[in-house]
């Protein structure tokens, strides 16, 4: 009987796939890389580690760790089976982590337990009822909004929302109380990097700061943070826009580290952990990610609506991660 069940392993697609270990899936693994036809099923076969909550199992710890974390225990066990994967976001669906994950230039997703420990391919609903969900909390109306959008530097939706808010924010002007909040990293150290240098830019150049993050954003010279790109990148920003590098290199090494350390305990304290999180009026909020649905959504918190929020703005979602094009489509996905 066990021999029967490991051949219906080894012959199942993702959407119906069967449990394995991630530790001993060898097997599987030789299978896959002999025949290189089942990656599109299979994502690349070595990553589909399923270990279903039965009583044969002994179901899931329940010690749920941070998106972050997760993200780097996948990249860690890839990496161990000799697989490059980018996880170009996580977010939190059917009690799972779910990870946006690009393979040999192929985009799909993964899910991952909650503890970090188990990978799931795929998931199969077995009802098609529709989930109720809860009743978005009501935004308190102020006569000037306050309008945070928190995020990770590398994240490509967090950079989706700053080309869209962006112009929201230009528009609006002082009517609202705007900043963009670091979360943290965790996409790896460049991404604190860049956080720190944002915070720093920021602080001595603010008339400059959403100049930059736009340009940051829509520039897509150095999408991987290498330093090897990255100084090309900042020196031709830096002298687009007239920042000082030794002024915020300096920032870099003096203050850097206490402004972000202050960001990270910001994020953790108000339990934000995906990006992009828009939060309005101390009300987290969501919201197309094009700048007409943006405005309407930051508009519908003035007690007193200002005539700016009567122009209509671009209807077009911008897209994900760095460049400047546009689509007429929209998602809800975060890291």
């Amino acid at each position: 009987m066990d021999e029967e069940k490991k051949e219906e392993v080894k012959d199942t697609p993702v959407t119906q796939a069967a449990p394995a270990t991630m530790s001993n899936s060898s097997n599987l693994t030789e299978n896959v890389r002999k025949n290189p036809w089942v990656i599109s099923t299979l994502i690349l076969g070595v990553l589909v580690v399923i270990l279903l909550v039965t009583t044969f199992s002994g179901g899931f710890t329940g010690n749920a760790v941070s998106k972050s974390t997760a993200a780097d225990n996948l990249v860690t066990y890839a990496e161990s089976q000799g697989i490059d994967v980018l996880v170009n976001g996580v977010s939190e669906k059917f009690g799972l982590y779910s990870l946006a994950v690009s393979i040999d230039g192929q985009n799909s997703s993964l899910y991952v337990t909650k503890d970090g420990k188990n990978i799931v391919s795929g998931l199969i609903p077995m009802t098609t009822e529709v989930p109720d969900t809860e009743a978005a909390a009501e935004v308190p109306k102020t006569e000037k909004p306050s309008v945070e959008l928190y995020v990770f530097t590398y994240c490509p939706y967090g950079l989706q929302m700053e080309k869209v808010v962006i112009p929201v924010v230009k528009l609006l002007g002082d009517k609202i109380d705007f900043r963009i909040r670091q979360i943290g990293a965790m996409h790896g150290e460049y991404e604190e990097i860049e956080a720190k240098r944002q915070l720093c830019i920021e602080k001595n150049y603010p008339s400059k700061f959403l100049d930059y993050v736009l340009a940051f954003a829509e520039d897509t010279s150095c999408p991987t943070g290498a330093d090897s790109c990255v100084t090309t990148k900042l020196n031709s920003l830096y002298t687009q826009l007239g920042i000082v590098a030794s002024n915020i290199n300096s920032c870099m090494t003096s203050e850097a580290q206490a402004l972000y350390d202050a960001e990270v305990s910001n994020s953790q304290s108000k339990g934000v952990s995906g990006s992009p999180t828009l939060i309005i009026n101390g009300v987290e909020v969501q919201s197309e990610r094009n700048p007409e649905a943006v405005k309407g959504t930051i508009c519908e918190a003035f007690s007193s609506v200002p005539t700016q929020c009567s122009q209509k703005l671009s209807t077009q979602s911008a897209s994900a991660g760095f460049g400047n094009s546009t689509s007429s489509s929209s998602t809800s996905a975060s890291c």
